[in-house]
């Protein structure tokens, strides 16, 4: 495992210090969870720009337009 030295603006490391109090979590899993999670969202959010024009050229607009196709 690698480490990260990153700076916060204190309000934002007053709010991880109390999330970890109240889950009784330490920092560095709170920091590589939110890590994680902003990684695969950008990761879907990438794919989905990717697809998207192929799934408008097929007509599927919206969700039910995917539901409806897959259903």
């Amino acid at each position: 495992m690698t480490t990260l030295t990153i700076r916060l603006p204190e309000s934002l490391k007053a709010d991880l210090d109390r999330i970890c109090r109240e889950e009784k979590k330490v920092v560095s899993d709170v920091v590589r969870e939110s890590l994680r999670r902003y990684i695969a969202v950008e990761s879907f959010r990438s794919v989905r720009k990717k697809m998207l024009p192929f799934a408008e050229a097929q007509g599927l607009l919206t969700d039910e337009d995917v539901f409806k196709a897959l259903s």
